[in-house]
């Protein structure tokens, strides 16, 4: 019997699956052997589906991010096997084999701002890498991006995480559409035995902040009149509540809302990304030009990275910024929202 601490999980067509899953693995390693090491795989874009990850899965470094790693070893769950066959995941969990494990807390960090300490900021770049390297992520490989996919806080962790790569050089990076319950739900075998102790090379480059938004910028956008997205939920937007660590209710003025249940569909456990046709269509309806640049922001920059996701890489505008301090340091400067407190 297997040890529990490395078994491998299957799925509704887990032995087909398996054969093919173990048929890159086995090609994999046998370039290994002969000195060559696996071929790097090319992205198609910035997302990938569960689909074209498990056929290439040989070239490419997974990296699995999680609000909680102990997700990283739990078996997932499933529902009844209904008339059609198809046994319904009910809850995500077990890591892409061969994935690396990075805890979420730890890509973002207190940094001080005109005196202010400011939580779940951007890490300088020796402290990024150092968490790259401790996850045993090296230079020179395609990254594939995974979360629990359940939800869209799950989704932006990925983006956040993406953003953060970006900021520090990296160049071939991009997100598992649906995470790890996407790939479930495709039929793909996932592992639970613990993260790899392996130590990368990943090396951060000097910060690019072409997509990172100061307080500052968000006045230049006020005046100029340029695009503001909040990406929180649309209470919070309105002012009829808040997130506890915000001291204000209400939304930077002139911001349109792009609230987290429109910025993914759910299908199933998982949620997923739309294409950009629909996005195109989308958009308008909210208000945001999806051909312009804007500043996302939502409470402290988490939900943020997935609206950031879907204009600057999605919808390939390029040049949208993410704020990285969002509302929580917008309040803690003393900076007004707008509608007034509506309740309580």
């Amino acid at each position: 019997m297997k040890n529990p601490g490395e078994m491998q999980v299957r799925t509704m067509n887990g032995m087909r699956d398996g054969v093919k899953h173990w048929s890159v693995l086995i090609g994999a390693m046998g370039m290994a052997v002969l000195g060559m090491g696996p071929v790097n795989a090319a992205l198609p874009g910035p997302l990938v589906s569960a689909q074209w990850l498990h056929e290439h899965l040989a070239g490419v470094t997974v990296v699995d991010v999680l609000a909680d790693p102990a997700q990283f070893t739990s078996a997932p769950k499933f529902g009844i096997r209904n008339k059609a066959g198809v046994t319904p995941l009910v809850a995500a969990g077990g890591h892409i084999p061969g994935a690396r494990l990075v805890t979420f807390s730890a890509i973002r960090t207190t940094q001080k701002v005109d005196g202010r300490k400011i939580p779940a900021m951007l890490p300088t770049a020796d402290q990024f890498q150092a968490v790259m390297r401790a996850a045993g992520v090296d230079d020179g490989h395609p990254l594939v991006i995974t979360s629990r996919g359940s939800d869209a806080g799950d989704l932006d962790m990925a983006t956040r995480l993406l953003w953060t790569l970006k900021t520090y050089g990296a160049v071939n990076v991009a997100v598992l559409n649906g995470g790890t319950a996407g790939w479930l739900q495709a039929g793909y075998e996932v592992e639970t035995r613990a993260a790899t102790k392996k130590v990368g090379n990943w090396t951060a480059k000097p910060a690019d902040r072409r997509w990172l938004a100061t307080s500052a910028d968000v006045v230049k956008a006020q005046t100029a009149g340029s695009q503001l997205v909040d990406a929180r939920p649309t209470a919070q937007f309105l002012g009829i509540s808040k997130n506890p660590v915000v001291s204000e209710f209400g939304h930077i003025a002139g911001a349109r809302s792009f609230p987290t249940d429109a910025i993914v569909r759910t299908e199933g456990a998982a949620s997923y990304f739309m294409t950009p046709a629909q996005y195109t269509k989308l958009l308008p309806e909210l208000g945001i030009d999806p051909k312009k640049p804007a500043i996302t922001y939502c409470n402290t920059g988490h939900l943020a990275s997935g609206a950031w996701f879907v204009l600057n890489e999605v919808m390939a505008v390029g040049s949208t910024r993410l704020y990285d301090g969002s509302m929580l340091e917008w309040a803690m400067e003393g900076r007004p929202t707008a509608p007034a407190k509506l309740y309580p």
